[in-house]
């Protein structure tokens, strides 16, 4: 797979179809309220500075997303610098404060370790469902041992103290991420995960659109480049 950064290097030149204006408009308002009330998604941007809106559709491909999600080869995933979010625990600690903003906002060495191994076993299922492979016994062990310690707890808002003797930790937003990635990996959702149907684009999502017919990573990105070719090409054709 083409790393995110790579894949996006082209940016989508604009077109004047009404509709795909609007779809566009629609994906970067749904980016603004979701990037506001912690839903999935997250902003990429490309090497030429254009920021885009990504919703995997679901926390566990969203945290995924922070590094390279190439198919391990041999077993073993190469690390992708360039597309490294989380290179120190303060980079882990930004990513999960975002999305959680009742817990510790700091992070351990040890605790950035279990996000990668996490995060990997993730990726590994990801492509292992995509492909209609078995699972790793290794990677079920990985997303089963995290989901089994506790998570973070709901609470309302609008209290003047603090529940509980501490703030929750890093590692039970891991738990939170990892017990998502059960739910979708199981048997039901796994047939929702989806490849972007552009051919220069391979990122994964998870469709959760009422018709289950989601083509693109992004509106705003490979739909709307779709659709540039389509017109040229309907132009080229009555011309």
């Amino acid at each position: 797979m083409t790393s995110t950064t790579d894949a996006a290097a082209g940016s989508s030149p604009a077109i004047d179809e009404r509709d795909a204006h609007e779809q566009a408009g629609h994906e970067r308002t749904r980016g603004e309220r979701a990037e506001r009330l912690g839903e999935t998604g997250q902003w990429f941007q490309t090497p030429d500075g254009i920021r885009w809106w990504f919703d995997s559709g679901c926390l566990c491909l969203d945290f995924a997303y922070t590094g390279a999600m190439d198919p391990a080869g041999a077993g073993r995933r190469v690390p992708n610098t360039p597309w490294e979010q989380l290179s120190t625990p303060a980079d882990l600690a930004g990513w999960l404060h975002e999305r959680f903003p009742t817990i510790d906002a700091r992070c351990a060495d040890h605790e950035l370790r279990d996000a990668r191994t996490l995060r990997e076993a993730i990726a590994n299922l990801t492509y292992a469902a995509l492909r209609g492979h078995p699972f790793s016994s290794r990677d079920v062990d990985i997303v089963n041992l995290y989901a089994s310690t506790p998570d973070l707890p709901p609470a309302l808002d609008g209290g003047g103290r603090q529940a509980g003797r501490t703030r929750p930790r890093a590692t039970q937003a891991l738990s939170t991420i990892a017990r998502d990635a059960v739910a979708v990996f199981g048997e039901d959702a796994r047939e929702r995960l989806r490849e972007c149907g552009a051919d220069d684009c391979d990122l994964v999502y998870l469709d959760v659109s009422r018709s289950r017919n989601r083509r693109w990573c992004s509106m705003q990105r490979c739909g709307n480049r779709a659709k540039v070719r389509a017109h040229r090409a309907r132009k080229a054709a009555t011309a």
